[in-house]
């Protein structure tokens, strides 16, 4: 091994948080401080993990046309999507069980969000409260609504968003029951996490994790622990809760019933065909998310990114188009932005900065994104989100 190729080996031994400067350096933070059976359930996927791979390299097959000399000492990065401007045309996907991840869960997540002027996402399996975060946080709030087979459930979900102020609901669509994801089964991951005889040299060699785990407030499934034991009281994998407690017979009337409940910004999140765009638009959805539940559902399924022209030519402008999933780099959101999406978001491009040390964590990849977006704007020559357009794109 040559001089500087130890060199660079010793630096990733000693990785800390100020050397994270991409999507794959926090994920190889994450993964050492984590225990596997939580970092697996954040990595992880359905079946073989085609699609997960698939949702980035996607974005490899389509090359950006820069154009020059157009004054860009100006960059306006802002868009508007489901109701609200937003100051980075790029969003935190709603994800459960942050606080598996951090102990600082949700809440690092939302205060980075609000740092940073953009929506901030909970999922109906978040463990910080719908009404904590209307409290507690100014900027846009949507909630990922899953659908249960207990009604008094879903009411009362649907009622404590109105009250707390949140500003959109995200029905998801995708996840009726739960996708083959063997890294879980193979490491017995459950919510909450349990010591077993397998798992207990694992959260050994995690002394930092455990200890704020097992000292700090206790895990709960904040929205669901009035109404279901199991994920707060009771362990339980994610699969079986999804196959257990989520309505398998939800269907298009439900989604409306819900739009109407709701009667705000109304988004589903899970939309991957233009049949099912166009239905989004019957029903009065004001949003949809172009999204395969980062992989983990359907394997072997389309990229959002190669489905988005034909959805944004087909309803683009009848409804916020935002691309959901893949994106490791501010380029891959110039591209959906260029192809017509009103903004994107993803969650492993921050779960792995939550996870590797949360705050601040999620704030610097956030901030590098960030950057990115705005490196590249100006690298494009343009000066407003507006400016970016299907000429600027060429594929392979």
């Amino acid at each position: 091994m040559t001089n500087e190729a130890s060199r660079l080996a010793a630096a990733k031994w000693r990785l800390k948080l100020e050397d994270c400067n991409n999507t794959s350096d926090f994920r190889e933070l994450a993964r050492r401080r984590l225990p596997g059976p939580v970092f697996h359930y954040i990595d992880g996927a359905a079946d073989d993990e085609v699609t997960r791979r698939r949702n980035t390299e996607s974005y490899e097959a389509c090359d950006l046309v820069p154009n020059v000399l157009a004054g860009v000492a100006d960059i306006d990065m802002s868009t508007t999507v489901m109701g609200r401007k937003i100051a980075m045309p790029l969003f935190l996907s709603p994800t459960a069980l942050q606080r598996v991840f951090h102990w600082q869960g949700e809440r690092a997540v939302a205060r980075a969000a609000e740092k940073f002027g953009t929506y901030f996402g909970i999922s109906s399996l978040a463990t910080v409260s719908i009404e904590e975060i209307g409290e507690t946080i100014s900027t846009p709030k949507l909630f990922q609504l899953y659908i249960h087979k207990d009604k008094g459930l879903n009411t009362a979900m649907v009622e404590a968003c109105k009250a707390a102020k949140f500003d959109a609901i995200a029905l998801t669509v995708d996840t009726i029951v739960s996708g083959n994801r063997e890294r879980c089964m193979q490491t017995g991951f459950t919510s909450p996490p349990k010591l077993t005889v397998s798992s207990a040299f694992d959260f050994a060699m995690h002394p930092r994790w455990t200890l704020n785990y097992l000292l700090r407030e206790k895990f709960e499934l904040s929205n669901l622990k009035d109404h279901v034991r199991e994920g707060s009281q009771q362990a339980i994998s994610i699969q079986d809760y999804f196959n257990t407690m989520l309505d398998t017979s939800m269907d298009w009337k439900t989604a409306e019933k819900v739009r109407a409940d709701w009667g705000g910004e109304f988004c589903l999140k899970g939309i991957m065909s233009v049949d099912d765009a166009k239905r989004a638009v019957d029903i009065g959805a004001t949003a949809i998310m172009v999204s395969n539940h980062g992989g983990r559902q359907l394997d072997g399924g389309r990229a959002p990114f190669d489905q988005l022209a034909e959805i944004v030519d087909a309803v683009g402008d009848k409804l916020d188009v935002i691309c959901d999933g893949g994106i490791t780099r501010g380029s891959h959101v110039l591209k959906a932005l260029s192809v017509g999406a009103k903004a994107c978001s993803g969650g492993r491009l921050y779960l792995y900065a939550l996870a590797a040390a949360g705050q601040p964590g999620v704030e610097r990849a956030i901030g590098k994104l960030h950057a990115e977006i705005e490196r590249g704007m100006r690298l494009m020559g343009a000066r407003s989100v507006a400016d970016l357009g299907r000429e600027n794109l060429r594929y392979r």
